[in-house]
């Protein structure tokens, strides 16, 4: 505790104390957190490269994929290295800069994920609702554009919050509970008021991942009205089909970001580790469901897994017999 700091109205580092109340578990609770870890770097990193080697993936749908899959790896490769550190070498202090740093990276990159899965269902509303006017609509030109302008949305609105945090007084204590630095758990530490800067967050949060799941609800109304106005009920299967692995994307990924934003600023009686637990699993979870997803329901990925693997396993046993 060598870096508490009552005074010091700038600190030059932060204490991550973890889960508050399990500090005696941390060893336990980092064994399932790094088996997470590990699954979401190897599931994602074989996503995309599946991708990129098959010239048949380079569509609409998948491209999206690649882009979701790069901005999970960022999100959980930010925090969990940290948290491995403190949970397995008790090393608790964190640099401010690096604090900003990845409190910018956490909340951009969860809007960028956020604007890429609003993007595939903008994807499943044209390849079901307007199917002839698919491959005109989303041209590569299109994607690319959809693609940056997600990533300037992400950068240009969430750039203000390091400089926000960095411009107030920390002058109760440099503690932070939590396993890592985000936007409410420093703003909690300032002895100034934070009403604006509290504002600000919450009308970017509405702005990228509220409005994002408002126009994905949208979507899913246009193209469940345009699925059950088909003839046929294998048409209706087959169409509701193709939307399954992105409904099941939209629940792994809004559901416990919606519970950790609203319990950070409105859920005071939640216990601290239930709201951080929560809150590591909305960094961890949903990369490393996401290939898993991706994979087993979706057949052109599937198909093209099997076909490595099954390469990978035979071509050496050829090889050598030859």
């Amino acid at each position: 505790m060598s870096g508490l700091n009552w005074t010091n109205l700038h600190p030059t580092t932060f204490i991550l104390i973890g889960i508050p109340g399990l500090e005696t578990l941390h060893i336990w609770i980092s064994i399932p957190f790094c088996f997470v870890y590990m699954l979401a770097l190897l599931g994602n990193l074989s996503l995309l490269f599946i991708i990129k080697t098959d010239p048949r993936l380079h569509e609409p749908m998948y491209l999206f994929f690649c882009m979701l899959a790069a901005a999970d790896l960022i999100i959980c490769t930010t925090a969990m290295p940290k948290l491995l550190s403190l949970f397995w070498f008790k090393n608790r202090e964190i640099s401010f800069e690096a604090c900003l740093i990845q409190v910018f990276l956490i909340h951009s990159m969860s809007s960028m994920a956020s604007g890429f899965i609003l993007a595939m269902a903008f994807d499943r509303y044209v390849a079901i609702c307007k199917p002839l006017r698919h491959s005109t609509i989303l041209t590569h030109k299109v994607i690319v554009g959809i693609g940056l302008a997600i990533v300037l949305r992400g950068a240009v609105f969430f750039s203000p919050h390091p400089f926000l945090l960095k411009w107030l007084p920390y002058c109760r204590t440099n503690i932070i509970s939590h396993t890592y630095c985000e936007f409410m758990a420093l703003i909690k530490l300032a002895c100034a008021p934070t009403r604006v800067r509290r504002a600000y967050s919450l009308m970017v949060a509405f702005l990228t991942g509220g409005l994002d799941f408002i126009l994905i609800i949208c979507s899913y109304i246009f193209i469940l009205y345009a699925v059950f106005c088909l003839p046929s009920k294998a048409a209706r299967l087959k169409a509701l089909g193709t939307c399954g692995s992105h409904g099941c994307a939209i629940l792994v990924g809004y559901t416990p970001a919606f519970f950790s934003f609203l319990t950070h600023r409105f859920g005071h009686h939640v216990p601290p580790h239930v709201h951080i637990f929560v809150a590591n699993i909305y960094l961890l979870v949903p990369p490393m469901l996401n290939p898993i997803i991706y994979g087993v329901m979706t057949k052109r990925i599937r198909e093209r897994f099997l076909q490595i693997l099954m390469v990978r396993m035979f071509v050496p046993k050829y090889c050598s017999i030859k």
